[in-house]
């Protein structure tokens, strides 16, 4: 299935999430008789695979994130060299790589054009810590990890 965050420049956004993080358009739908587009970008096959749906009302150029909204995750192999490719591509870092506050796993926060937070998240590091977690689990329950 997917997110779905509204977006004020499309190709921005777009340009964004397939060049800043690697993802791919998958499909894209127009829709003149609602004056809107979407935009699904992801990793992999949609049947399979979360994705973002990145929906753009034609004419509409400013949102307010609002409180409510926290961030985006996404999974990368090292979190650092994504932070420096994204400020490469112009943009911007907001927490810079480093271990989570009373973890391990190294994180870090960067925004899209719209002012989304999106957390990097080094995938070994937290793959490691979800095991340890269901191993924890399994031993007071008694399931099987």
């Amino acid at each position: 299935m997917h997110t779905m965050i509204r977006v004020k420049d499309l190709p921005k956004s777009i340009e964004f999430y397939t060049k800043a993080l690697g993802m791919t358009v998958l499909r894209r739908i127009e829709v003149p008789e609602g004056e809107y587009t979407l935009v699904f970008v992801g990793y992999g096959d949609e049947e399979s695979e979360a994705t973002i749906e990145l929906t753009y009302n034609w004419g509409k150029d400013n949102y307010e994130i609002g409180t409510g909204f926290g961030h985006l995750a996404i999974g990368v192999d090292n979190v650092a060299d994504t932070c420096d490719h994204v400020r490469l591509l112009g943009g911007k870092v907001t927490r810079e790589a480093g271990p989570v506050k009373f973890g391990k796993t190294t994180i870090a926060f960067i925004e899209d054009p719209d002012g989304y937070k999106v957390e990097l998240i080094q995938l070994k590091d937290a793959i490691d810590e979800m095991r340890e977690a269901k191993a924890r689990a399994a031993t007071v329950t008694g399931a099987p990890a």
